[in-house]
């Protein structure tokens, strides 16, 4: 199965079919170019190449793919421990840093086997990022599910500003253009109004950005043309989700997916959309809910549980870890993701946090972070909140809240989420900040709070 049908020219074709900043090719101009990287690589174990915003970087992961080179991709923001660390833990032979697209040959579609396609490393939060071989399979599998569930065909034209070395902007933001036809244009920069003279169909933003769509309201209404707006990779604040919905006249579809799984839930584009909501799982893909003693927990909407995995997008383990592999699935083959989520009795999921920060055990209950956070959210002088639980003699664990806001006090935010929500979750401590600590993708990093 033909894994980068556009690069056949089974789409049609356009000179500016894949637009990167200020350069632009056409399908059958790229698909030349990333023959030429593949003539190079070939018989390479791995290739590394620093993932930059560039046609360059596209080339070079296309190349790799083409010749059955796992392609490693570096952020360019990291660091040189972590750039050695990748490189060296990745067995990469070749680094593509020097692409000359005038370089060309006669493209060879890559199929969709079992064979590793990209090696995509962890965020490293818990020790050393660990390598992730992504199957051309699970990337079929991931990409097909998305096309079903947001109507995605090369109709479409897609808009982002994501990084190229995570599976949001280069699995779904490059890869899935290139697997459904659409046309793709990364504007380079998030900033609001690139993204808004693009004039896309499908739009592609993690919250941070979104927040900033959301503040420039000319460039937010400049995307009511398009069909779909989506967020992922981090939670949407429902104060970001009303703004968009109100501005661009719709309301945005949220996903989860994780480094190890691809994309595995989404909200539908004739689904319901509501904040905090990232859908249902795609085509191929199984979630379950446990608890403590690996019991299934109720679909009820409210009873958080660890979210487990199972599915064609799902990886097979880490890169020569067997230890963090066998930790990582179930004796029955569910991949324990470490997130906690609750499912509603329509399959809707919403994930709660990090099980290791964001499931708090506090005076006998069970509560999820998210919940909190998002009451908090509601109160009109909050900007930002994040929620951890502390340890405590008392309560086992309490419940702290870190906040940007203005004009407000802790007393005060406590109450409102007390007569918000049950008064067991309300925040024992009420801390204020100038700024959440959040990495590149506008995760907040709850571990530096």
């Amino acid at each position: 199965m033909s894994l980068l049908p556009a690069l056949t020219g089974s789409f049609g074709d356009a000179p500016d079919a894949v637009r990167i900043g200020d350069d632009a090719l056409s399908f059958e101009d790229l698909a030349a170019a990333s023959a030429g990287v593949a003539r190079r690589i070939a018989g390479a174990r791995a290739a590394a190449v620093t993932a930059t915003s560039t046609v360059e970087t596209v080339a070079a992961v296309l190349g790799g793919m083409a010749a059955g080179v796992p392609v490693v991709p570096v952020p360019p923001d990291s660091g040189p421990a972590e750039r050695d660390h990748i490189i060296r833990d990745s067995h990469a032979e070749v680094l593509l840093d020097d692409v000359d697209l005038s370089d060309k040959a006669q493209w060879t579609d890559p199929a969709a086997t079992d064979r590793p396609a990209l090696i995509l490393y962890t965020s490293g939060t818990t020790g050393r990022p660990k390598g992730v071989p992504i199957t051309g399979t699970a990337i079929a599998a991931c990409l097909d599910g998305l096309a079903d569930a947001w109507d995605w065909t090369a109709e479409d034209r897609l808009v982002h500003a994501l990084p190229l070395y995570h599976v949001h902007g280069l699995v779904l933001g490059v890869l899935g253009a290139l697997r459904t036809g659409s046309r793709l244009h990364h504007t380079g920069r998030p900033r609001p109004d690139l993204l808004a003279a693009a004039r896309g169909s499908l739009y592609f933003a993690v919250p941070t950005i979104w927040h900033r769509v959301a503040a420039a309201a000319d460039a937010a209404r400049a995307l009511r043309s398009a069909r779909l707006l989506v967020s992922g990779s981090a939670a949407l604040p429902a104060g970001v989700f009303t703004a968009l919905k109100t501005l661009t006249g719709q309301a945005p579809v949220e996903r989860y997916g994780m480094t190890e799984t691809l994309i595995t839930v989404a909200t539908r584009a004739d689904g319901s959309r509501r904040p905090g909501a990232v859908g249902s799982p795609i085509a191929g893909v199984e979630t379950r809910l446990v608890d403590e003693n690996g019991d299934e927990t109720a679909h009820d909407g409210a009873t958080p549980g660890a979210l487990e995995i199972r599915g064609a997008t799902v990886f097979a383990g880490y890169l020569d870890q067997p230890e963090a592999t066998a930790k990582a699935f179930t004796h029955d083959g569910w991949f324990r993701t470490g997130d906690v989520a609750t499912i509603d009795a329509e399959g809707t999921h919403r994930i709660v946090g990090r099980a290791s920060t964001d499931l708090i055990k506090t005076g006998g209950f069970r509560v999820g972070a998210g919940e909190i956070e998002d009451a908090l959210l509601t109160h009109p002088a909050v900007h930002e909140a994040a929620v951890v639980g502390r340890p405590d003699d008392d309560l086992g664990q309490r419940i702290v809240a870190y906040v940007v806001a203005d004009g407000t006090a802790a007393d005060t935010l406590i109450q409102h989420v007390a007569t918000t929500l049950s008064a067991h979750k309300r925040p024992r401590e009420v801390i204020f900040v100038p700024a959440l600590p959040r990495n590149a993708l506008g995760k907040v990093q709850k571990h530096r709070l």
